[in-house]
């Protein structure tokens, strides 16, 4: 008989060692390393014959489309986020850190299909059957319908579904408390979340019913477990959100039905979440038009615009190394544009401290947001306040040129929605609307940009003389 081969998995990364050792060579974490059985069910073994396989038919690409069957939750932006509803058939992985309401999501969503008449069944690892009955209380989706069971091993979930009528809908939370007979390690480890993971996603595809899985985070923000989870079903959504804000972000990161970079924003209260159908409106709410070092930047996330101010201040430093503080940007480019403003506008910020910001906890990842950054450090920097009416957009380049984005059409009709009449943008800029009048300030490079600011607050200075006069 053929002897079992052992191998070492990082329950980090999912790297395979043939040997331990304290450090993974894959991600660079210490003692993740444990050992394995490469034969416990996943695979054949050393000395195990491949089967003969039968051929499949071919088909070509021409031919009729057919659109995904999608179930509709009723709930707006979930929908968004998902492109338009959950497709049947289909796997989708839900991740965001501890108690940042995802449960409380699914939950409602699970509701709402029940109460639509579909048959949706919640599978708790985590939670006893009384607790999750408690948050359906408080939700009031209690008497919704939704079936509850608290199982962890895959065997029994699966035979639970196979009892009585297919669902439509499945929610498993969480895929780090799965575990199955198939595989000799301890639940949560690499090995029994990928075996979970796989038979979720076969059941969905074989019997059309929606799975969501819901997965826990690592310190760095990403879904416990291998990558290869992620590519294993059709859809990542993380939930984002500040402990200090009432908002929440589901962000789409891979969708094989819909659009991805798409976001749904809702807002926690008592009764769950709430739908926040203009998140411009939620972040800048508490906006103050008179602080010099805030500009509003008019972004896009997938196919939503999305305004929200860019807070900088510049501060005298007295280190001999001036620091540089960045909250939901990338600290790369800031130091690009720092660098940009120095070199071919003159700005000297070498000798000053720089702390940026995204107002209500947002993440920026636009490179557009370059034009709204280096106007509101020059703002910070010249003690100026600029226009309140006014957006700004566009990315720069190393030489000091602007360069034009896409979609600056949608970008300005959502400034005009909120009452922005004005707008700095980069000279090149397609789709502009027709009624393109004084509102819209085209800049080539930085250095135009700078001359705008610094001519302000020099005519500034001259009416205050004036006045004193």
């Amino acid at each position: 008989m053929a002897k079992a081969r052992v191998q070492f998995v990082c329950q980090s990364c999912g790297t395979v060692h043939s040997r331990w050792a304290g450090k993974c060579d894959g991600c660079g974490e210490w003692n993740t390393i444990v050992e394995d059985d490469a034969t416990g069910g996943v695979g054949g073994g050393p000395g195990t014959a491949m089967r003969k396989g039968r051929p499949v038919a071919l088909a070509s690409l021409a031919g009729e489309i057919e659109e995904a069957p999608r179930i509709s939750t009723l709930i707006n932006e979930l929908d968004r986020a998902t492109g338009g509803g959950f497709v049947r058939g289909s796997a989708v992985l839900v991740g965001g850190d501890p108690g940042i309401g995802k449960s409380t999501l699914l939950m409602q969503a699970a509701a709402a299909l029940a109460r639509q008449g579909h048959r949706v069944i919640y599978v708790s690892g985590e939670e006893a059957v009384a607790q999750v009955r408690l948050r359906a209380q408080r939700l009031g989706a209690a008497d919704s319908g939704v079936l509850l069971a608290a199982e962890t091993n895959v065997e029994d979930i699966l035979a639970t579904l196979a009892d009585g009528k297919r669902p439509d809908f499945v929610i498993i939370d969480s895929i780090q408390t799965l575990w199955s007979d198939l595989a000799g390690s301890a639940p949560g480890t690499v090995t029994q979340v990928r075996t979970g993971v796989h038979a979720m996603v076969r059941y969905a595809k074989q019997t059309g019913a929606a799975m969501v899985l819901v997965g826990h985070v690592t310190k760095d923000g990403q879904i416990a477990g291998p990558r290869v989870v992620e590519h294993m079903v059709d859809a990542v959504l993380y939930f984002e959100g500040d402990r200090g804000h009432h908002y929440r972000i589901l962000r789409t990161v891979k969708n094989r039905f819909g659009a991805t970079d798409e976001i749904g924003v809702f807002e926690m209260s008592d009764k769950g979440l709430r739908e926040v159908a203009n998140p411009s409106e939620l972040f800048l709410g508490e906006r103050n038009a008179k602080s010099p070092g805030a500009a509003v930047f008019a972004g896009i996330e997938g196919t939503r615009p999305v305004l929200v101010e860019v807070q900088a201040l510049v501060a005298p430093s007295s280190l001999g190394t001036p620091r540089r503080a960045v909250i939901g940007w990338d600290s790369s480019r800031l130091a690009m544009i720092l660098a940009v403003l120095e070199a071919h506008c003159g700005v000297r910020l070498g000798s000053h401290d720089v702390y940026l910001n995204i107002a209500g906890g947002y993440r920026i990842t636009e490179p557009a947001a370059d034009l709204a950054v280096a106007a509101a450090l020059v703002s910070s920097l010249a003690g100026l306040a600029l226009p309140a009416d006014c957006v700004y957009f566009g990315e720069v380049s190393l030489s000091g040129a602007i360069r034009p984005v896409a979609q600056t059409g949608l970008r300005l009709k959502e400034a005009e929605k909120l009452g922005f009449a004005n707008a700095v943008l980069p000279s090149g800029s397609a789709d502009l609307p027709s009624k393109s009048g004084a509102g819209l300030a085209l800049m080539e490079t930085l250095a135009d940009l700078v001359a705008r600011i610094a001519g302000s607050k020099a005519a500034q200075l001259t009416e205050g003389d004036e006045d004193e006069n």
